[in-house]
């Protein structure tokens, strides 16, 4: 199968800022995606870890099918440090209507210690331009279960603002928690 490199929604398709870039979500990269994911349930809206299998399935019936849509629900990218996938991550819940999307993101659970605001910062600046520049969207915002506050520290110091918080609004280990939205507006 060859899997497609390119989305037709977008005029460009690589953003890159200096030795760090964003290209569409590589095949390649799936298994190490897979990894990452599995290693960080504890944050994301994946209900038990994924297989082989479901990974493959995945990007093979759903992944593949975003690179050709007028208005895909969302456009995923590997983040790459030189040409080495070290996260991933895109927009999500893409509301073509209203202009805005969702910021989803996960680095390489090794490097979270010493370069997670790093990291995030690049992205969500290349993210940007996707977004913004790109396809004209309004708003776009992160939704984060309150389990990383270091990842507000992130988010705001790249400009995001917390627009909101859903209170006790999922259960984690028998205790409700709740979710924070920081957003960053279109200013051109």
């Amino acid at each position: 199968m060859k899997f497609p490199n390119r989305y037709s929604v977008l005029q460009k398709n690589l953003f890159q800022k200096s030795k760090y870039k964003i290209v569409p979500i590589r095949y390649e990269d799936r298994l190490e995606i897979m990894k990452w994911r599995n290693a960080q349930l504890y944050h994301l809206r994946q209900e038990k870890p994924l297989t082989e299998a479901d990974q493959n399935t995945y990007f093979e019936n759903v992944v593949c099918k975003l690179f050709n849509q007028s208005n895909p629900v969302q456009l995923l990218f590997s983040f790459l440090e030189k040409d080495s996938c070290i996260g991933y991550g895109g927009l999500v819940h893409i509301n073509w209507r209203d202009k805005n999307a969702e910021i989803s993101f996960i680095v390489d659970p090794s490097l979270e210690k010493n370069y997670f605001e790093k990291h995030w910062g690049t992205f969500l600046s290349l993210l940007e331009n996707v977004a913004f520049d790109e396809l004209g969207l309004h708003k776009i915002y992160t939704y984060a279960f309150d389990l990383r506050p270091h990842l507000y520290k992130a988010v705001e110091k790249a400009g995001y603002i917390k627009e909101g918080e859903l209170k006790e609004h999922f259960l984690y280990k028998g205790k409700y928690k709740s979710v924070v939205i920081h957003s960053k507006w279109n200013q051109s």
